[in-house]
């Protein structure tokens, strides 16, 4: 037995118009646009769009000068860290410890350190991170439709979703959770293309079948590399955990489907003997050790929080870990309800935003507006044209993941799931809109790719196609103008009390 190194491409055969009697070249063929120079200036342009949107008056609004909402915690705390060498500790503060770890504070750290402590410092590196999820989304997008024009939708989406705006514009933790789950899709999508050619070279090499489990698949570097942008996730909140679950069975899937398709004589029992550990390697100690790694401040530290709690490091470490655990575990709505808090039920839609900032009144703006009154809001809401259609594209992908058994909607459904489903363990805990954030690219991906099946095979019939593509331009229009009617409650900007009573379509947005 050997370890495959090469990769091949071995076809160019959409996944959606293969025979379900090819062979095993056929069904392990990765196809690629032909289009690589174009893709790569529609993704730079549709990114650099999106940077300018994210990146647009960034330093406002501030609470005079101070953070808003809970910027409150985030932007003091990665000043201190900036300020004691990567760590944190209870002097000067109100609270007594620290509920997360640090990784999204030494990003937010990093642009204080470049722009102060301003809202330009506090917010920059999440407005990079906003960025950069467009340019990720584009690639993903294209890769997985093997359509440059539906990675540039799907660009255009995440620039126009609310959330992903708010999330980009504020000094929040979770736009890096989302950041690191996307790398990690797009590095697990790289590396399923990976495997199929790696397979495929054993069987145009003739010793695929020496084993009944099928081939080693060698050490697959991009899943090593998930495995690292997993653990920087759990380093940002512990949420990231649910996406090592979600994403390592998804990988093992991959890996058995793969060998199916190879021929193997026993694919599931092969990916079980061959790839589990390999997997477990990879997505699950790769991660462990990354997080540890992520506290070499508090470790280096002589005061940080419960740092000498006993006598050693790593006791003190567990016990610091357990007293956090304790927290959220006791963060409970029936002991202390929030007036913005939601439940994850709530969520797909929208349907209970959150008010990060407002300020009204007929001074010091009187006349700012043109009215008596005005006001200035910043309100994380999902852009109803997409946060609305969250049930049908669920239905039409799990619809399609199981009657068709098509894996891109499969994968999209898993990371999707991944950042809602585990919020339904516990109700009672206290939950907030914005806990979404790693969910809206996923959101973005299915609604791209029902378009995809709007719009039909590219060798469909031209009536087909124009009403398809009529269809999808419509639609991504609505998007961009819905996007563009709540850019003022995205911002902050001074609107008139009138227009803010517009802005709030339902009850449960005020």
């Amino acid at each position: 037995m050997g370890t495959i190194d090469g990769v091949v491409d071995v076809g160019e055969l959409p996944p959606t118009t293969r025979p379900s009697t090819a062979g095993p070249l056929e069904r392990l063929a990765v196809w690629r646009p032909a289009d690589t120079a174009r893709g790569w200036i529609v993704t730079l342009t549709v990114t650099a769009i999106g940077a300018l949107v994210r990146f647009w008056n960034l330093g406002w609004p501030t609470d005079r000068g101070t953070p808003i909402f809970d910027e409150k915690y985030y932007a003091p705390e990665a000043w201190q860290m900036l300020r004691n060498g990567g760590f944190e500790d209870d002097i000067g503060f109100d609270y007594a410890f620290i509920v997360h770890p640090p990784v999204g504070k030494y990003l937010i750290a990093a642009g204080e350190w470049l722009f102060g402590y301003n809202g330009w410092g506090w917010r920059f590196s999440s407005a990079i991170a906003g960025a950069v999820c467009i340019f990720l989304i584009i690639r993903i997008a294209r890769r997985l439709t093997r359509s440059t024009m539906l990675g540039a939708l799907a660009g255009v989406l995440l620039i126009c979703d609310g959330v992903s705006h708010v999330q980009s514009r504020t000094a929040l933790l979770d736009i890096f959770v989302a950041l690191f789950v996307v790398i990690a899709f797009a590095c697990l999508l790289a590396d399923r293309d990976q495997v199929r050619n790696r397979l495929a070279v054993a069987v145009t090499e003739g010793w695929v079948e020496d084993s009944r489990w099928g081939p080693r698949l060698g050490f697959r570097w991009w899943r090593f590399a998930a495995g690292i942008s997993l653990g920087l996730a759990c380093g940002v909140k512990w949420n990231g955990l649910y996406y090592i679950v979600a994403f390592g069975l998804l990988s093992v899937i991959w890996d058995a489907t793969a060998r199916r398709a190879a021929g193997v004589e026993r694919p599931w029992v092969g990916a079980v003997v061959r790839d589990v550990l390999p997997a477990l390697w990879s997505l699950v100690a790769i991660p462990v050790l990354v997080y540890f790694a992520t506290w070499w401040g508090w470790f280096g530290s002589e005061t940080g929080i419960d740092r000498h709690s006993f006598d050693t490091a790593l006791r003190s470490f567990f016990y610091y870990e357990a007293d956090v655990l304790k927290f959220h575990e006791n963060l409970l709505s029936s002991k202390n309800h929030h007036t913005w808090e939601s439940k994850p039920w709530t969520w797909p839609m929208g349907l209970r935003p959150m008010l990060y900032y407002i300020e009204q009144g007929p001074n010091p703006f009187a006349t700012g507006c043109g009215a008596v009154q005005c006001i200035r809001a910043e309100m994380l809401v999902g852009t109803p044209a997409m946060w609305w259609l969250a049930f049908p594209m669920i239905g039409w992908s799990l619809w399609r993941a199981i009657v068709k058994f098509d894996w891109r909607h499969a994968a999209v459904m898993v990371g999707y799931m991944a950042g809602l489903l585990p919020w339904f363990v516990n109700i009672d805990r206290q939950m907030f809109f914005f806990y979404v954030t790693p969910m809206a690219p996923f959101l973005v991906l299915g609604l791209v790719l029902a378009c995809g099946d709007i719009l039909g095979r590219a060798r469909a019939g031209a009536e087909r196609r124009g009403t398809g593509l009529l269809v999808v331009a419509i639609y991504t229009g609505l998007v961009v103008a819905n996007f563009a009617w709540l850019w003022p409650i995205l911002n902050g900007d001074l609107i008139t009390n009138a227009r803010w009573q517009a802005e709030l379509w339902l009850p449960s947005w005020r």
